[in-house]
This record gives C-alpha cells, sequence and structure tokens, in this order.
C-alpha cells in the first residue's frame, strides 16, 4: 500500500499498527469498521452492505500482523469473508465453530476478542497459532493436525441432541484435509444419521502444497460447472453429488468471497431442521493480497516480510538444514540404486521430497494428507523389492501407528522411515512437536533406530538405512540448521548399534542420543571449570543400543547421564533397562537420564524451550554436579546462569 504522506507507524493499545502525522495528529483509521468489532456480538450490529468494507480491513489487519510475526498466511486469508459470514450469521460460541487444522484461524481469532494481542502469534507467551480451547471460549476445539473438525463437530451434535438443545454445529474443512482417512470415516458415519450437522468444505485447490488425487480431480469438476447460488439442500446444476450418495445434503460451489452468494446459503443451512448437509465453498488461498496470489505455495507459511514487496525476511544460514541434507542425501542415494523411491503425505517441501521429485519424479510420491495409507503404500512397495523412505513429520507419523506396527514391523519389511521435526520445533509448539517417536517406535521389535548429531551424520545414516534390508529403520532428525560440520561427499555405511567417543574424561560421562550433542559438549566444558572431567558419547542409535560403549562408560566413570531430545520411555529408559537387566547397577555408578518433562510445552524458540525443558548445556552440568553430591555448587551455577531468556524448569507447566 503506497503512503503518500510522511507517517510514524507505532503500536497501539489493541496490538495495531496506528499511523501519527509528524505534528502529531493522528489520521482516521484505516479499519474503522474493525475497529468497532470486539466480539461477534458487535459484528453482528453491522448492516450486512458494511461487510465487504470489514472484509477488506480484516484482511488488511492481517497481512499487517503476520508481516511482524510471521506464520500462517495464504489460508487466513482465503477465509476472511467466510469467517464474518459464519460469525454474522451464527450465534458464537453458543453454536460451536469448528476449524479443521486451525492455520486459518487468525482473523477468528481477531473478531473474537484477540485483536489487542494478535502480534504476539506464535511468540513464547503469545497467541497460539492454531485453535486452543484454553485460549478462547470461540475456539470450540482444539486443532493443528488436519481432518478432525467432522469427527468433533459429529461428537459435539449428537451430545446437543442427547441433552435436548438447539444450537448449530459447524465444521468447517479444507479441500486438502477432506482426503484423509478420518474425514471420510466421519462422513460415513455423519450420513447414516438424521444429526443436524453443518459441514463447510473450504475448496482452495490447496493443502500445504497443491492437491493430489482422484478427490482434488473430482472437486475441480464440481466448480468447474459453474458457482451456484442454491438456497437449500439437494441443489446443485448437475444431479446427485458423491456427498449425497453418502447421505449428506449437498448444496454449491459457492464463491466464497461474494457476501451476496454466503449469507443467503449460510442462511438456510442455518435454518434447517435437518441434517446433516455440506456446503461446498470454493475460495482463493492467499486471496488479496497479490505476493501471496502469485507464489506457489500462495504464502502458507511465511517468515516475517515487507507488505509492500512481499519480500521474506530471512536470517542468512550458517548451515544446511537438516531437512536439505537428508534430502541431499537420499538423492545421491538415489542416483546409484533405482530401487530407492521416497513417499511423503502432503509435504514435498517440509521433507525435502520436492528437491528429490524434481530429479526423480516417477520415483516420488505424494499421497496426500494420508499418513496410514502413506505408511502401507510403503510396506507394499517394500513387498516387491522396493526402498521405500516415508518422509513424515514425527508428529505426523503418529497418525499411523497402528500401519507401523501391524503392516511393518511385525511383516519385518524394510520401509524406511526419515522421521522430520524431531523434538520441539518452536513456533508450532505442542501440537508439531516431535517428542514421542523414540518412546513409541522403540518399544517395537526389530526396527533400528538412528539419530545424528549432526549433518554429517545424517548423511552417513541415510546410507545406512539404505542398506538395511531386513526389516524396518527409522532416521530422526529435527528441524532448523545444522552445526556447520563439513559434510562428505559420499555417506558411508555405520556399523549397527555402535556409537562413538568424542570426548574423553574420566569422571562423569554423558551419553547423547541426537542433536543434544553439543549441548553435552558445552556442559563438558563449563564442567571442566569446576574440576570435573567428562567423558561425551554419542549413541547414534537409540536400537540396538551399543551394549559395549553402555558398558564402558559405567564401568570408568562415576557418573552416567544420558540426553536425548523425546520423552519418557525413549533412549534413557531403554538405557536404564539394559543396566538393570545386565545387574551393572548392582554396585555401579549414579544413573540419571535427561529427557522432555511430562508436560506440554507451549510454543516459542527452540532455544527457549529446551531451556524450559532443562535440556540446555547448563542444566546438563547442574545435573552432573548434583549426582557428583555437588548440589550447592548446582544451585549456584543455577543462580548465576544467564537469564537472557527467563525462564525456568519450574516455569513449564
Amino acid at each position: 500500500m503506497a503512503i503518500t504522506a510522511p507517517y510514524v507507524r507505532v503500536a497501539s493499545r489493541l496490538g495495531r499498527v496506528r499511523t501519527h502525522t509528524p505534528n502529531g495528529q493522528s489520521p482516521a483509521s484505516r479499519t474503522p469498521l474493525l475497529d468497532q468489532v470486539m466480539t461477534p456480538d458487535d459484528l453482528r450490529k453491522l448492516p450486512e452492505p458494511d461487510l465487504p468494507q470489514l472484509a477488506a480491513e480484516l484482511r488488511q489487519e492481517t497481512i499487517g500482523a503476520v508481516s511482524v510475526t510471521g506464520g500462517h498466511l495464504g489460508a487466513g486469508l482465503g477465509v476472511i469473508e467466510l469467517t464474518i459470514a459464519l460469525h454474522y450469521l451464527f450465534d458464537t460460541p453458543r453454536d460451536r465453530l469448528i476449524w479443521d487444522v486451525g492455520h486459518q484461524s487468525y482473523p477468528h481469532k481477531m473478531i473474537t476478542g484477540r485483536r489487542d494481542r494478535i502480534r504476539t502469534l506464535r511468540q513464547g507467551g503469545g497467541l497460539s497459532g492454531f485453535t486452543r480451547r484454553v485460549e478462547s471460549e470461540y475456539d470450540a476445539f482444539g486443532a493443528a493436525h488436519s481432518s478432525t473438525s467432522i469427527s468433533a463437530g459429529l461428537g459435539m451434535a449428537t451430545a446437543r441432541d442427547l441433552e435436548g438443545r438447539r444450537n448449530k454445529i459447524i465444521a468447517v474443512i479444507g479441500d486438502g484435509a477432506m482426503s484423509a482417512g478420518m474425514a471420510f470415516e466421519a462422513i460415513n458415519n455423519a450420513g447414516a444419521r438424521d444429526v443436524r450437522l453443518i459441514v463447510i468444505l473450504n475448496d482452495n485447490e490447496m493443502s500445504i502444497a497443491p492437491p493430489t488425487g482422484a478427490l482434488s480431480t473430482y472437486f475441480g469438476r464440481l466448480t468447474s460447472m459453474g458457482l451456484s447460488l442454491a438456497v437449500g439442500p439437494g441443489h446443485s446444476w448437475w444431479g446427485e453429488t458423491w456427498f449425497e450418495v453418502l447421505g449428506l445434503d449437498y448444496i454449491g460451489p459457492v464463491d466464497g468471497h461474494d457476501f451476496n452468494h454466503l449469507l443467503p446459503v449460510l442462511r438456510g443451512a442455518r435454518d434447517a431442521e435437518h441434517g446433516p448437509l455440506l456446503i461446498h465453498v470454493v475460495t482463493k488461498k492467499g486471496k488479496g493480497y497479490p505476493a501471496a496470489e502469485a507464489a506457489h505455495d500462495k504464502y502458507h507459511g511465511v517468515t516475517k516480510f515487507n507488505v509492500a514487496t512481499g519480500a521474506q525476511v530471512k536470517a542468512k544460514a550458517n548451515a544446511p538444514t537438516y531437512t536439505r541434507v537428508f534430502a541431499q542425501s537420499l538423492i545421491a542415494e538415489a542416483r546409484k540404486d533405482n530401487k530407492i523411491v521416497a513417499i511423503t503425505a502432503a509435504m514435498p517441501d517440509g521433507t525435502g521430497l520436492d528437491l528429490f521429485g524434481k530429479e526423480f519424479p516417477d520415483r516420488t510420491f505424494d499421497v496426500g494428507i494420508a499418513e496410514q495409507h502413506a505408511v502401507t503404500f510403503a510396506a507394499g512397495l517394500a513387498v516387491e523389492g522396493m526402498k521405500p523412505f516415508a518422509a513424515i513429520y514425527s508428529t505426523f507419523l503418529q497418525r499411523a501407528y497402528d500401519q507401523v506396527v501391524h503392516d511393518v514391523a511385525i511383516q519385518k519389511l524394510p520401509v524406511r522411515f526419515a522421521i522430520d521435526r524431531a523434538g520441539l520445533v518452536g513456533a508450532d509448539g505442542a501440537t508439531h512437536a516431535g517428542s514421542f517417536d523414540l518412546a513409541y517406535l522403540g518399544c517395537l521389535p526389530g526396527f533400528v533406530i538412528m539419530a545424528p548429531a549432526d549433518e554429517a551424520e545424517l548423511r552417513h545414516m541415510v546410507a545406512t538405512a539404505v542398506a538395511i534390508d531386513d526389516g524396518p529403520s527409522a532416521v530422526r532428525y529435527p528441524r532448523g540448521e545444522g552445526t556447520g560440520v563439513p559434510i562428505p561427499d559420499e555417506g558411508q555405511i555405520i556399523d549397527i548399534g555402535r556409537g562413538r567417543i568424542v570426548r574423553e574424561g574420566s569422571t562423569a560421562a554423558l551419553l547423547s542420543l541426537g542433536t543434544r550433542l553439543a549441548e553435552c559438549m558445552k556442559a563438558a566444558e563449563l564442567l571442566a571449570t569446576e574440576g570435573v572431567s567428562v567423558t561425551v558419547a554419542d549413541a547414534r542409535f537409540m536400537k540396538p543400543l551399543d551394549i559395549d560403549l553402555i558398558k564402558r562408560l559405567v564401568r570408568e566413570h562415576a557418573v552416567l547421564v544420558t540426553v536425548e531430545e523425546g520423552s519418557v520411555g525413549g533412549f534413557g529408559s531403554h538405557v536404564l533397562e539394559h543396566l538393570v537387566g545386565a545387574g551393572l547397577l548392582d554396585s555401579g555408578p549414579i544413573v540419571r537420564t535427561m529427557k522432555l518433562p511430562d508436560v506440554f510445552i507451549d510454543h516459542d524458540t527452540p532455544q527457549r524451550m529446551y531451556e524450559k525443558a532443562g535440556l540446555a548445556g547448563s542444566s546438563i552440568a547442574e545435573t552432573v554436579l548434583s549426582a557428583l553430591g555437588r548440589a550447592k555448587r548446582a544451585s549456584d551455577l543455577r543462580r548465576d546462569r544467564p537469564r537472557k531468556s527467563g525462564v525456568r524448569l519450574r516455569d513449564v507447566g
């Protein structure tokens, strides 16, 4: 937006940007209607002709806020009019409005009493980037993973009917999320029952990446036949739809950016006495912001950016990301082996498989938001002698656990899991943290589980995974940049279940799994100043454990501390189980396990989250000193520690 006067931008009490002329006079607000809307009750006082102007202001405010905080932009811009229309016509929060995934909920947050905090999005102590029930009564159901809204809505509608209430239940789900099996299961259940449930299909022809699959093609066929002004169930221009066959009345498609289309349709749905029904709303991801509309991902997720140019502010990388190193390593292996194939569940960019797909398009498979299918699809590939790599975030692999157990592990199929976003992930918070994969995979017989300490180790572990052909394996690695170590041109196969010593000492031993190794090295340096000689070891493998290495560390040191970026039940638990079973604790050293605390840690920077979790180098040093009987010195160290982040372990939970 061009600014023709020399305005000065300052933060207002409401958290938005005000402008002042140099002489101190305040010009008219750029958002006069939005300024009147603190809650949906205020919204409903506006005349209908004012709604397009309100939408323009809300879109402007959304762009301005995300330019400051970063976050999810394109999805929210696409539902501005829909958000306003829903709150305008329905009696929220008494009527339950459920946003699938929730990353499109920033406009919803602003008109439900949270505009004053919108510039704290995804920051420590600030608003979540998703819907959270503890954050607002208007967030009817917490979300961050996809395809849950119809199931949750059906449950709420059933509870309402059992209690004899009359409120409305509305679930808003995207076309990408509709591809997941859970959405089909919910539609199947809802369609067989006479429950008043309104499902809004937000069809923007996008997921995080462009959609794939036959369902996307079907939606495209529906929308290609023109936008409808149908105001009652069962009205479409081409006969019975797939949804109607399954028992849902179908209305649409409807232009999701035109209030003249939206309001009559939603009003008719609100007043309907039967159900369930589905309203097919066509929207445009990134709507109203040219930079987003032109981008291939429609600005799905952005860093801070310049509103005028759309240029994102990205810090200069000090090292390649683990995701990129994985992708490049897999590409290098695939050039030598034409049996290597890669599978992603609608996350080609996030997993690095977009790079793999450019070189090997016929060996790259994006199955949509369908992790269960992705895992069993990979199992089928393995049965026929291919070497599948299923690249799935740790938090999303949770959705396919039965398939991992039943279809892969029990059959001992060599499916290789590339588990990105292991550990704490930062701004996306607890819903996206990779906290549990070590525990939920480590208990499965026959799994090989690796965790690199740096990007060079990741390259070697990808090569090692290729070579494992007698059972399943997993490599877990974090979000973000590596440590900057040199990366070898070619990966070398690591002996299965063999760790390494990276620093020799005599008093205490730190046994790290994964990228906490760098913090263990910091702890060793700090302990050296306290007169404590420390051995630092990189376990490399959670399963199988390096039994010889563990035995050596126990016998040669007074204290052994395990360190991992995972929950209870993970690496440290397996080490303790071995030590107890082998009798090595009968008269052995003091053993401590350091892991993520038994709480869900809210969004913040990864560094601050790990400080809260007690897994920074200083906390590791404190644990060693306490184990050595120097609790007072550990307490002094804790007190003297620089408090740049202002967080303490006791603040967690």
